[in-house]
């Protein structure tokens, strides 16, 4: 099993037509990712790599049955793409997106609690590298290769620390069941507990890795989680021990304007929880190792 993507799921790309989304729409087909449909509006019946491309969300879902989607959209029109998703019947959206609005955001999230917890879409970014089940599908900007299938469970905010990660792990012969990007940013669609929830419920993911770093609640709030409700193993990395208080330190979310937001506060939070917490990025995939041989 796997955690919001498998070989089932039937891909939608948003914003199909642009450079960056032609080149990474290209890489998930090659990957195996069953990509079957784009929208971009006015641009319906044209074909990206025998890719239908449609006006609208529902039209694409009608007709392709999609039930997973990535934004790849400028982020003045990005809130749009996703609620229009969120409306067209899509159960996970991935939004790659980096600079939407904290207030677009804001209107998204409200916008997707008007439906029912059961119909209510899956939503990770904006600002993240996306998801990936090696071996099944990639829905994001990653780099495939690096990831072997396996038992580890992936969660960060950070995506190249999240690529750092499954490259070591690879290193050691280990590999992942499911790599999630949350995004940077401060206001997201997914935090760390609701990815947390997924893989205790996950019987193919053994061991959790958690990459945080500095700035807002998250990481305190897993903690809380794994304190009383996680059974398997979590390994964290948070980034940013020499960051400067009130400075943004590359994401929007990553800047500390409040008690528990430094990453030494975190490193102590997680400690508390029962969370291994690796030194430095250098050690995430020995630190991952150690846990899983004493699991």
């Amino acid at each position: 099993m796997s955690i919001y993507l498998d070989k089932t799921s039937r891909v939608l790309v948003h914003g199909i037509t642009g450079r960056m989304a032609q080149f990474h729409t290209k890489e998930m087909v090659e990957y195996g990712t069953n990509v079957v449909a784009g929208v971009v509006p006015g641009k319906g019946g044209e074909t990206i790599f025998g890719i239908p491309v449609f006006n609208t969300v529902k039209e694409a879902v009608a007709q392709t049955g999609a039930d997973a989607s990535l934004v790849f959209v400028p982020p003045p029109f990005a809130a749009d793409s996703i609620m229009e998703a969120a409306d067209g019947g899509i159960r996970y959206c991935v939004c790659i997106t980096d600079g939407i609005p904290a207030q677009d955001m804001i209107r998204v999230k409200r916008y997707m609690m008007r439906y029912p917890k059961e119909r209510r879409m899956v939503l990770t970014g904006p600002n993240c590298a996306g998801t990936i089940s090696p071996g099944k599908a990639l829905l994001g900007i990653m780099p495939g290769h690096i990831y072997l299938p396996g038992h580890v469970g992936i969660v960060g905010r950070s995506g190249t620390l999240g690529y750092e990660a499954a490259q070591q792990l690879k290193d050691l012969g280990i590999g992942i069941s499911t790599s999630v990007g949350i995004g940077g940013d401060p206001i997201n669609g997914s935090s760390f507990r609701d990815v947390l929830a997924q893989f205790e419920a996950d019987p193919d993911t053994h061991v959790v890795a958690m990459i945080g770093e500095i700035g807002g609640p998250q990481e305190a709030e897993a903690a809380a989680f794994v304190r009383d409700h996680m059974t398997k193993p979590v390994v964290a990395y948070v980034a940013g021990l020499t960051a400067p208080k009130g400075r943004t330190m590359g994401h929007a979310g990553a800047i500390i304007s409040a008690f528990g937001e430094s990453a030494s506060e975190k490193v102590e939070i997680l400690s508390a929880a029962g969370v291994t917490v690796a030194e430095n990025p250098s050690v995430m995939g020995a630190t991952i190792a150690r846990v899983m041989q004493a699991a």
